[in-house]
């Protein structure tokens, strides 16, 4: 009896951490389920500024797909992957304040507040992280507020 109780945890643990996965995978912004279009998500922390990563040096958590520049920021990502997950699904955080929308990032426009990584769209003559400073108390909380309906 306790053997197939424990069968039974282990499956719908599975299927959970299955559910969860693949709703992070529809919700995220993903190029072939690679976050960050390729970016290492470390660096933006470690080094200060966006870095390419590489497909050789990634690794994959609940689902999602990261690259990295280097194997000692792959080891740091691994022990704490939520310290450098971007804000928002790595959608556009200025959108998601003022709109709630999933719009698209440039991954060179970043800012990392409060040991969080915001990723902003930059293209056209919108940089969006300049609206984002104008107001960011407010934006943040209202893009929490929206990521939140989003993502639940």
């Amino acid at each position: 009896m306790k053997k197939l109780v424990l069968l039974l945890l282990i499956l719908v643990s599975g299927t959970s951490f299955a559910q969860n996965d693949a709703k992070r995978v529809n919700q995220y912004n993903l190029e072939n389920k690679v976050a960050i279009q390729g970016y290492d998500p470390v660096g933006y922390f470690n080094q200060g500024k966006a870095i390419k990563g590489k497909k050789e040096i990634s690794t994959s958590y609940q689902g999602v797909t990261y690259n990295f520049s280097s194997n000692e920021n792959k080891n740091a990502f691994i022990k704490n992957p939520s310290k450098y997950e971007p804000q928002y699904g790595g959608w556009c955080a200025y959108a998601m304040g003022s709109a709630g929308e999933k719009v698209e990032i440039n991954p060179e426009t970043f800012k990392v507040v409060d040991g969080k990584l915001f990723l902003f769209y930059n293209a056209y003559f919108n940089n969006t992280l300049k609206s984002w400073n104008k107001d960011e108390g407010n934006l943040k909380t209202q893009a929490d507020n929206n990521w939140k309906k989003i993502y639940k």
